[in-house]
């Protein structure tokens, strides 16, 4: 990387780099990134309220947030609450570095650093900071200093991380859903602020695996028709490049519920097979008068699996389903539902 913008005073220095964020989805890729170094200005003893502190051998150094750059406000996270969102690795590289620099130079006393972000602020914005307490800025992340080609591995951990956020905070129910349109439904049909509910994308398998590691007892899950329908045909992952098979799934659970005896049900089955997406059959079906029965077929089948999955694993993850199809106007959920939401709103009053 190349140091940009290099300016000096009687006692600091600032310069930057530019964030190469490889192939991770990272909207920090290509912003500067700034370090600001001065002498002669930090605390002489103990550690800065709203910073971090290494000392050795007569050198002291101080790391602060600058412009762009977080404060955690919730518990769970590597950093403290009140304390820069700088992670524990970054941390020690960027005191290992600057006190290699001090014995190097012979210098003796206090270093006072910051590091900021301009624009980190907005950037923020469009990242899990807000939902995991960051506020101000973006993070400064890192377990090894080494960015790798890794982005799924990314964003399962910032699953992961936003589970066990919940869980330090003594959640033992939790509301999950693939994304946008699930955390929109809590919202419209439950009345659940957005923010709430644990986005798993399309790691619903391993989303139950960490649910069950932090010692969650019950999940309320919500999924849109077009996702629910691969996880009930046993899916782990729903991403297209694993597999499609919707309408083959759409089919197998019309036949189950529509008896073998009546008349049209091979002609039925057969049209639900040739729709393009889930809701052109859903709406197919509402003419046929099944389609709710269907949609709950799914849910059913959903939580079957999903508690299978937590049983493969060795855990016991109670699992609640609620199937929507916004097109239609279609909302289905399993019989645990209505209780594993009352139990959350429980849960969320004792902790206000």
């Amino acid at each position: 990387l190349e140091i940009e913008d290099i300016q000096m005073g009687e006692n600091w220095v600032s310069c930057a780099v530019c964030k190469d964020g490889g192939d991770d989805p990272d909207v920090t890729n290509g912003m500067l990134v700034y370090s600001h170094a001065e002498y002669g200005t930090g605390s002489a003893e103990g550690e800065p309220e709203n910073g971090y502190v290494f000392e050795r051998e007569g050198v002291r150094i101080e790391l602060m947030a600058g412009e762009g750059v977080g404060v955690v406000t919730k518990p769970g996270l590597n950093c403290p609450v009140g304390k820069p969102a700088i992670n524990p690795v970054p941390r020690s590289m960027i005191f290992h570095q600057a006190e290699r620099a001090c014995r190097e130079s012979g210098f003796q006393g206090c270093i006072k650093l910051s590091v900021s972000v301009p624009g980190g602020k907005e950037q923020a914005e469009k990242t899990f900071n807000p939902r995991l307490g960051i506020e101000g800025g973006i993070s400064i992340l890192g377990t090894t200093g080494i960015v790798k080609p890794m982005s799924e591995e990314a964003l399962k951990e910032t699953i992961r991380l936003d589970i066990h956020m919940q869980a330090a905070a003594g959640n033992q129910v939790i509301l999950m859903a693939p994304g946008n349109y699930g955390e929109k439904f809590f919202e419209t049909e439950m009345g659940i602020s957005p923010g709430k509910a644990v986005l798993c994308s399309n790691y619903v398998k391993a989303a139950v695996q960490m649910l069950q590691e932090e010692g969650v007892k019950k999940v309320l899950f919500a999924s849109h028709v077009g996702k629910l329908v691969k996880v009930s045909a046993g899916m782990e992952n729903t991403h297209s490049r694993f597999g499609d098979g919707r309408m083959e799934q759409m089919e197998c659970l019309t036949r189950r519920v529509y008896g073998e005896e009546i008349p049209d049900r091979e002609g039925l089955c057969s049209r639900v097979r040739e729709c393009n997406t889930t809701d052109e059959a859903l709406k197919y079906l509402l003419e046929k008068g099944v389609a709710s029965q269907v949609l709950e077929e799914m849910a059913q089948e959903a939580r079957r699996v999903m508690e299978g999955w937590s049983r493969e694993l060795g855990g016991d993850l109670e699992v609640a389903v609620a199937a929507f199809s916004s097109a239609c106007g279609l909302t289905k959920s399993t019989e645990n539902a209505a209780d594993c939401l009352n139990q959350w709103r429980q849960q969320e009053g004792t902790q206000q």
